[in-house]
């Protein structure tokens, strides 16, 4: 009975007596029991110790795991068995070097860089546990490494210091024991959250010797991973004291404003919940390793076959011919048995035709992968100057498959964001400021030029402030009342804590990032918050000190969406200031604020449209009896026990918060990292899925969303999933399934429960629709059971934006996870913090941000750079020339190698199956060695289709690395029977024309030497033309390597084939003159010629009618370019993203309930603030205010403040409009799922080159163009014209670089041309636009969305 009630207790499983952790026998930890101060009962449980490991290797297990690792690839171990046939004199034809050296090459190239990649992980580690803490030991505060820091430790900690590991908040400087964390590294927020210490324990203060005698027992829940729950209890003294999340530091959080506390370690090192969300680090192969693998397995096999016939060829050869010749030969009984000789003859093929996967293949993949990550080192446009911070490849194995990523997990905060929020603009009373004009009236971009409102007047601004309108601060001084209240208002109604560390130092602990942005306005203004008691604000205002009293804090919370004090002036006026989301606050306003309400709308339209988050700001003159009156009520409400308190305080606010005058709005910019949003639109051309990953709130991520165009107020629907039960997220999800199939394909929603599993995205682009998930952290959880897993996946591939959030570290990585295992895709993650680390690991590549939330997510990364933006450049250029130069490489090196290998294969047929090479074996070790080496490289380093204007102009482009479509089975397929038939007709056309051939002299020419270099001549000509053809971009270097390596070749050959040669090395240099007899002869000449003319024109005749009948997008760009670089260089017109939403922000989205009744508590303020007590007189005269609650008033009148009586509002009888009163525009933004992004202008003198070469084929992927100057398209897909003519499209411009345009969805031409669109502009360069709303408008508010 007794077991059964702690277990209902405790959440974790396990009776009264718990279990320890029991390495040897395996058992489970169950429970844990942790004593303060009392090292040796801790140790009986072998916890883990503070030190944390993220390398892989250390000295003595590296050479073992590493070649482990690298044996598991299949070549590796097939070279190596390869060698160990050479040792068999018995068998061999060729020299051991030939295969060892090569080998260990590629072992130690690849041990080396696997070892560097390490030993940084080594020195990371050894900064992290090498941080020294403060640790109370036999009764004195010692500084110790944190990697010595054991479980039941007493340690402190002081301001801005990292928590070592998971802490018992025991007591702390400030009053209740309270604490303030940051935790971006967990979650990814900046925002400040609080912690307090039980009461008991807050009592010890910073005593070091009632610390040193404290026993306290915890137990508690065992390690996981749940960053937002934990569950135990302290026995101390004989009572017991439950714990919660609430009482707990964790590991990788920050102390902030808080000048010291004192915690007991509860959990440590690996076993920290921050490390128990860190993913292992594994072992990462790229699709195409993997593939070798395959293909390897596969010519191993066909190499076997190949051996096979040939051992029976001469078993059969030996018994119908070879018999006659033993007699000669003089063998022994066992050489005489032709079983026995072709088993022999067997593995001698083996190692003969080895070379069709040569162990250069690898040693070249590996110089090919190196070439490629340096490129991205070295890129100038991947280096961000302001930072000092350069790209990096942290890992050179996975360049390829950066062109092949399908899906991107993205974190939000520091990665598409920068965490910083800016005070952009302003309506007050009707006016809006912060836009800049010129002379003309029109308004200006702002620059990092521009001119800034000069604050020097200001001894207490922020020097960090910027804002450009010197409109406001003028209406300031004019003495406006409205501007004035406005940032009056902005100073009091909030929950910023002010530290003044120096006199007149002011620095803000916002608990949320928007708050911090108004209160630093309206402190740069004027109106400087300085301190503030559980009673009272104090502000200089203009540079008076004044005090106000605080008479009531009406708190935020989700359902509200606003806040409000109330306070009463040193006049002894009882103001109420409130601010909240505009559609909130409009339904409360007095009927005469209609026609500025009106106003300020339009101004709210203009803000969200420019995806800056939006705050509607009013106030109240109360009355002193109705007040009264209300605030007995109120305090009454506030002393309730039972379940209606809640109900009957948001009904008391509800009721005070009416008939409020309307001040204006506020526009916070949460600053996006620069080039974010085109980026994304760019990357969603690409056909690449963007998912959002954050621990941000639902409306914060949503509110991203939007800034960043992944959501827009167009899409069909935005689907919000926050279920509590795995019921109630089953029923969600499947009804989002349905709506999306029923609006899409109707005919399909009684399918069955996996409707992707077989037409998979092919099924996904027939969604005409576009929708977007929101999914909520505990929803997630309950999506990621193995029975709703595969739901979820369905709903978010059908869907074109996912956003999740409140997620925690090890979410993010089994959402990778679950895309990996279901989709086959490959997937990238990006990040910039520690929350990040697990799931840069689990993804196929790493992305780290060298962000503001340290290097974490660097250091665990693949790639690192400083901003989101370079993310286009790495993938569509660097990436994509990557896969595209792998693929060809790997291409032609199967050719090559097949028609080199297959020539012995032919020649078995004629020399008895015995075994003997066409080539000499000097030719054959040189070959991949010497002769074809370089050209290769050349082409696998440098080659490009298009240059990377191009590559970006035309994201389209990184089509084929996802579809996997230039190196696949099939290709390979390709590339061998092509190389099969070279090496027929090498062998084949010089045998039968050398049956015959005489020298000049009229001797015969066909001796064995004479034919294998006509052979070898041919096919080194042969494999240099091809690749010649192969090749796009020709360099320096690739002349260089081809014409060189021709050059090598026919100057090692007749160097080999000399007399000085054969002189020194008569044993290795046996055939003196052969070259230079042959190669004098023109008949030989005529049968290379030849021989190269029959291997090379079917491949010419296959490419030119491919390229003419069934051009791919790459053909037709190239063609494109090559137009634009005859005409030299033409101006380019930038296109930039626009925010397509009007959706308007709701307030504080990182706010969170309970902040008023810690502030009006006193219980997060010291006992005796220093410089600015509300308890001193303000020195200016004014004072403060007490009121008497319980005095009443005869009659509750509405007043107006008269000093307000000159504003600009026009009276009106009408009620406030709520928010479906406005019309509702439809957006028409472009689709980004089109497969036409023809976005750049094509010079018009070029026009007649296109018209000839383009005319027919039209670059919408499902339907063709009219062709250069045709006239109007009616496609749906494709360009009315490319040179102009008028389009109907509703996807694509009306022309490339001009016309006229119809659409209602694009640009009416890049290049110019008026437009007929609602809400877009007339043209990129120029034109106009008969549009009258630049983007559609939707009111509906988060609560509406969610509905």
């Amino acid at each position: 009975m007794a077991g059964r009630r702690l277990r209902t207790i405790l959440p974790w499983r396990g009776g009264s007596t718990p279990r320890r952790k029991d390495h040897t026998q395996g058992y489970a930890e169950e429970e844990r029991h942790v004593r303060a101060n009392d090292r040796i009962y801790n140790e009986k449980f072998s916890y883990a110790d503070n030190r944390i490991k993220t390398s892989k290797y250390n000295i003595f297990t590296f050479l073992p795991v590493n070649l482990f690792e690298q044996f598991q690839r299949v070549a590796n171990a097939y070279f190596l068995a390869l060698l160990i046939l050479q040792l068999i004199p018995e068998i061999s034809s060729l020299s051991w070097f030939t295969t060892i050296v090569p080998l260990v090459m590629v072992l130690a190239i690849t041990a080396v860089k696997d070892a560097t990649d390490d030993y940084f992980r080594h020195k990371s580690d050894e900064q992290v546990n090498t941080r020294q803490s403060q640790v109370l030991i036999r009764g004195k505060l010692q500084n110790e490494k944190w990697m010595n820091v054991r479980v039941g430790d007493v340690i402190k900690l002081e301001n801005n210091q990292f928590v070592a590991a998971d802490l018992l908040l025991l007591s702390s400087s400030e009053p209740c024991g309270l604490c303030y964390i940051e935790t971006a590294e967990l979650d990814g927020e900046t925002n400040l959250k609080v912690r307090q210490a039980l009461t008991v324990t807050s009592e010890l203060g910073a005593d070091i010797a009632r610390l040193a005698e404290f026993d306290g027992e915890v137990i508690c829940e065992p390690p996981n991973n749940k960053l937002d729950r934990f569950t135990g209890t302290l026995y101390w003294r004989g009572n017991k004291h439950p714990l919660d999340n609430q009482r707990m530091l964790l590991r990788g959080c920050v102390l902030r404003n808080t000048e010291w506390c004192f915690g007991l370690v509860v959990f440590a090192g690996p076993q920290t919940k921050l490390m128990q969300n860190c993913g292992r680090s594994s072992f990462k192969r790229t699709s195409i390793d993997k593939l070798m693998n395959t293909l390897v397995l596969w010519i191993f096999g066909f190499l076997f076959c190949m051996g096979i016939i040939l051992a029976i060829g001469n078993t059969i050869w030996e018994v119908q011919v070879g018999r006659a010749f033993w007699t000669y030969l003089h063998w022994g009984e066992l050489l005489s048995n032709v079983i026995y000789s072709g088993f022999l003859t067997f593995w001698s093929y083996i190692i003969i035709l080895n070379t069709v996967v040569p162990i250069s293949l690898y040693v070249s993949v590996e110089v090919l992968r190196l070439g490629h990550s340096y490129f991205i080192n070295w890129d100038r446009k991947l280096y961000l100057s302001a930072r000092d911070t350069a790209a990096e490849a942290r890992t050179t194995t996975l360049t390829e498959e950066l062109g092949q990523v399908e899906f991107i997990f993205s974190d939000k905060t520091g990665t598409l964001t920068q965490n910083i929020m800016l005070f952009n603009k302003c309506s007050i009373n009707g006016t809006v400021y912060g836009d800049v004009y010129d002379n003309f009236g029109h308004t200006l971009d702002i620059r990092e030029r521009t001119l800034s409102v000069d604050f020097s007047f200001n001894p207490l601004r922020d020097p960090n402030f910027i804002f450009h309108d010197e409109g406001l601060l003028k209406a300031i001084e004019a003495g406006e009342v409205c501007v004035h209240e406005f940032f009056r208002l902005l100073a009091l109604c909030h929950t910023v804590m002010p530290e003044e560390r120096n006199e007149g130092e002011l620095v803000y602990q916002a608990q949320s990032p928007d708050e911090g942005a108004l209160v630093t306005a309206a402190r740069n203004f004027g109106f400087v918050f300085r301190s503030r008691t559980p009673e009272t604000i104090t502000l200089c205002e203009r540079g008076r000190p004044v005090t106000y009293q605080l008479l009531a804090f009406l708190d935020f919370n989700n359902l509200r969406k606003r806040m409000s004090v109330i306070v009463r002036n040193p006049e002894g006026v009882i103001k109420l200031y409130s601010k909240g989301a505009d559609t909130i606050m409009f339904e409360r306003l007095h009927p005469s604020n209609q026609e500025l309400m009106c106003t300020t709308s339009e101004h709210l339209d203009e803000f969200a449209g420019e995806g800056l988050r939006t705050l509607a700001l009013a106030y109240k003159v109360l009355d002193e009896d109705v007040f009264g009156e209300w605030s007995k009520r109120l305090l009454y409400a506030t002393t309730m026990l039972d379940t209606n308190r809640d109900q009957l305080l948001n009904q008391l606010y509800e009721e005070v918060e009416q008939d409020l005058m309307l001040l204006g709005a506020t526009a916070v910019e949460d600053k996006l990292q620069e080039g974010v949003p085109e980026t994304i639109a760019c990357l969603s051309l690409a056909n690449i899925k963007i998912w959002v990953l954050t621990g941000d709130k639902l409306e914060t991520a949503m509110n991203i969303g939007y800034s960043c165009n992944m959501l827009r107020d167009d899409m069909n629907e935005v689907f919000v999933i926050s279920g509590h039960t795995s019921v109630e997220v089953a029923c969600e999800l499947r009804s989002a399934r349905e709506r999306i199939l029923g609006h899409s394909c109707a005919k399909l929603s009684t399918a069955g429960k996996s409707i992707l599993s077989d037409s998979d995205s092919v099924f996904e682009e027939t969604i005409i629709a576009e929708y977007a998930l929101v999914i909520n952290g505990h929803s997630l959880a309950q999506a990621l059971e193995v029975d709703l897993e595969q739901v979820l996946l369905e709903v978010a591939c059908l869907c074109k934006t996912v956003v999740c959030c409140r997620v925690t570290p090890l979410q993010k990585a089994q959402v990778v996870e679950l895309v990996k295992r279901h989709r086959g895709a490959v997937t990238l993650a990006i990040g910039d913090g520690a929350n990040d680390v697990s799931m840069i690991k689990a993804a196929h590549i790493g992305v780290g941000i060298s962000g503001q939330e340290g290097m974490q997510a660097v250091l665990a990364s693949d790639y690192s750079f400083a901003q989101f933006r370079y993310l286009q450049r790495l993938l569509l250029v660097h990436g994509r020339w990557s896969y595209l130069r792998m693929c060809k490489f790997l291409c032609y090196f199967f050719y090559k190698n097949f028609a080199f290998t297959l020539v012995h294969f032919w020649f078995g047929f004629l020399c008895g199956f015995s075994a003997q090479t066409v080539y000499d074996q000097w030719f054959i070790t040189l070959f991949n060695i010497v002769y074809t080496s370089l050209p290769v490289l050349a082409m696998g380093l440098f080659d490009q289709d298009v240059n990377e204007q191009f590559s970006l102009r035309y994201p389209s482009l990184y089509r084929p690395g996802q579809l996997n479509l230039l190196f696949n089975k099939r290709k390979f397929f390709t590339c061998t029977l092509h190389g099969v038939f070279t090496s027929f007709v090498l062998f084949f056309v010089p045998y039968g024309l050398s049956l015959s051939a005489v020298r000049d002299d009229g001797a015969h020419i066909s001796d064995q030497q004479a034919f294998a270099v006509t052979i070898a001549t041919s096919l080194v000509i042969v494999v240099s033309v091809q690749i010649s053809l192969d090749t796009n971009y020709w360099t320096a270097v690739n002349h260089f390597f081809v014409w060189g390596s021709l050059l090598m070749y026919f100057a090692i050959l007749f160097a080999m084939h000399s007399d000085g040669l054969f002189s020194i090395f008569p044993n290795q240099f046996p055939y003196v003159g052969t070259a230079r007899n042959a190669l004098t002869q023109k008949s030989v000449w005529l049968v290379i010629l030849l021989t190269t003319v029959v291997c090379i024109m079917p491949m010419l005749v296959v490419r030119f009618l491919k390229k003419d009948l069934r051009p791919s997008l790459s053909d037709k760009v190239c063609v494109l370019q090559r137009a634009s670089r005859k005409q030299g260089p033409q101006e380019q017109s930038l296109r930039r993203v626009r925010r397509t939403s009007s959706r308007r922000s709701a307030y504080a989205f990182a706010h969170q309930q309970g902040y008023g009744e810690l502030i009006t508590s006193g219980r997060n303020m010291k006992l005796a603030s220093s410089g600015h007590s509300v308890d001193n007189a303000p020195r200016d005269g004014s004072h403060t205010h007490q009121i008497d609650p319980t005095h009443k008033g005869s009659s509750y009148t509405h007043h107006i403040d008269p000093a307000l009586k000159d504003s600009s509002h026009t009276h009106s009888s009408d009620p406030a409009p709520t928010n479906s009163s406005h019309p509702h525009i439809a957006d028409s933004s472009p689709d980004y799922n089109s497969h036409t992004h023809i976005v750049d202008s094509v010079p018009k003198e070029s026009s007649n080159l296109i018209e000839s070469v383009l005319g027919g084929w039209g670059f919408g992927e499902g339907a063709a163009s009219q062709g250069s100057h045709a006239g109007p398209s009616g496609s749906t897909d494709a360009l009315g014209g490319i040179n102009g003519g008028r389009s109907h499209s509703t996807e694509v411009p009306g022309g490339i670089t001009g016309g006229h345009s119809d659409s209602t969805e694009a640009p009416g031409g890049v290049g110019g041309g008026p437009s007929h669109r609602t809400d877009a502009p007339g043209g990129v360069t120029g034109g106009s636009s008969d549009t009258g709303v630049e983007y559609g408008e939707d009111q509906s508010s988060v609560s509406e969305i969610i509905a």
